[in-house]
């Protein structure tokens, strides 16, 4: 099927791909954009999957500093290399981030870093588990997304493992 430049465009602006990856991705789905965005998403994905044990020295620290000075964060977030962390997407991610963290107040990154003797103890434990960890909770510029979705999204565009390794929330009086 021929796939016209103003479609690629379109799916370009949509996902922030590349012209051969979005001009295959209109190709196989016959030039519907909506299907064709799903492929690239699905494909990142399933890249991003098989990329997830490799090794992340590069990234970048983040910070914020609520307004009234009395909540801070400090994340480390990496990556893979210093090109992505670099990345316009990369760097907003990060700061997004740190800036749920603030207002979220997560206390671990992920299910599997909660000690079992706590997680023991919740009546509800998927609760607890949604309510405690960074990467389950729905983030909070965007509630239809949780962090773990968004952290993917960037990784699948950049083809890169991004991992959240690390964040430290100080508030005043805690």
């Amino acid at each position: 099927m021929n796939v016209s430049l103003e479609q690629i465009k379109k799916l370009r602006e949509a996902t922030s791909l590349g012209i051969s990856d979005c001009r295959k991705a209109l190709e196989d789905s016959k030039g519907d954009i909506i299907k064709a965005a799903e492929l690239l998403k699905k494909r990142g994905l399933e890249l991003a999957a098989k990329k997830s044990d490799r090794v992340t020295r590069a990234g970048r620290i983040a910070s914020y500093v609520h307004f009234d000075h009395k909540i801070g964060v400090l994340l480390e977030v990496n990556s893979e290399t210093d090109f992505v962390s670099r990345n316009e997407e990369f760097i907003r991610f990060s700061s997004d981030a740190a800036l749920h963290i603030a207002a979220m107040n997560p206390h671990y990154i992920k299910r599997e870093d909660i000690p079992q003797d706590i997680l023991k103890e919740q009546a509800d434990p998927e609760a607890f588990c949604k309510a405690s960890c960074l990467m389950e909770q729905p983030f909070v510029k965007d509630s239809s997304l949780t962090i773990k979705d968004y952290l993917n999204s960037i990784a699948a565009k950049v083809g890169e493992n991004i991992v959240v390794r690390r964040f430290v929330r100080f508030q005043l009086g805690q």
